[in-house]
């Protein structure tokens, strides 16, 4: 029979164990972070009278708002909004086209190491700037239009997608993929039937996500002249029609709501 003083020396309840252990450095952190923060506010220059002035000017701003107008420029709106859906659709259906082939070569389980090297370059390349700037490369390579559009969007999901497929294959359970290879199925069987089940309903899920996020780039890339429904606001709002301008936001507004639900659907289903 086990007496109170062995019974005493085990904890009576659990604690969290600190992410830092040494107390000291955790310290040092937490002070060193809060004077940093600290004297990066301190270079912002926030003029408290400059906020004060500003808001009667922002309040008229919103103002001119409302209501919103979809009566006038309707045609040219409709036509901005068309090429902005085609332009997101076709950069999806293109950019995870590309995205495939380099996705299951940057994935370390499957590739060897120069395959694995280049398309990881490939993604890294393709990261390393927002749609907006290459956009913008794309406008001085090919000129105005929603071509130069299409490619910011397709390169920009080259590097969503084709990384996010490549770590889903490097998580995928290796004991399936086992099983399949001892049957003496070749590579293209063993990628179809052991790692695409795996990996298939987060991609249809990412799939619509990035038509979400290609929808709503579409927007920005054509106020630098990628073409879509940006150009379209980008009219609006240097004409001072912030009536259309926020009709426009609106419906762009409830087109990416669409799309989120349809995704949550899509992802519902597949799994």
């Amino acid at each position: 029979m086990m007496d109170s003083s062995e019974t005493g020396s085990y904890p009576s309840s659990w604690k969290k164990a600190p992410f830092i252990k040494n107390s000291f450095l955790r310290w040092l952190l937490i002070v060193g972070g809060a004077i940093y923060l600290a004297a990066a506010l301190g270079t912002m220059n926030i003029d408290l009278e400059r906020i004060k002035e500003g808001l009667p000017r922002a309040q008229r701003f919103l103002d001119s708002f409302f209501p919103p107008n979809f009566a006038d420029n309707r045609g040219v709106v409709w036509e901005g909004l068309a090429e902005s859906i085609w332009m997101a659709i076709i950069s999806t259906v293109a950019g995870i086209a590309l995205s495939i082939p380099i996705g299951l070569g940057a994935a370390r389980n499957l590739a060897p190491a120069w395959v694995y090297l280049f398309c990881r370059g490939i993604i890294a390349a393709s990261r390393t700037f927002p749609e907006i700037i290459l956009a913008i490369f794309a406008v001085k390579l090919f000129g105005f239009g929603p071509f130069a559009g299409f490619i910011a969007l397709a390169l920009g999901t080259i590097g969503f997608y084709a990384k996010l497929l490549a770590e889903d294959i490097e998580n995928s359970s290796p004991s399936q993929a086992e099983a399949v290879k001892a049957t003496g199925a070749n590579w293209f069987q063993w990628i179809n039937y052991s790692i695409q089940p795996q990996v298939m309903p987060r991609m249809i899920g990412l799939s619509i996500y990035r038509l979400d996020i290609n929808f709503r780039e579409s927007a920005v890339v054509g106020i630098v002249g990628g073409g879509g429904i940006g150009a379209t606001l980008n009219t609006a709002f240097s004409r001072y029609e912030f009536d259309t301008a926020a009709a426009i936001l609106l419906m762009i507004i409830l087109i990416v709501m669409v799309l989120e639900y349809f995704s949550s659907f899509m992802r519902k289903w597949v799994q």
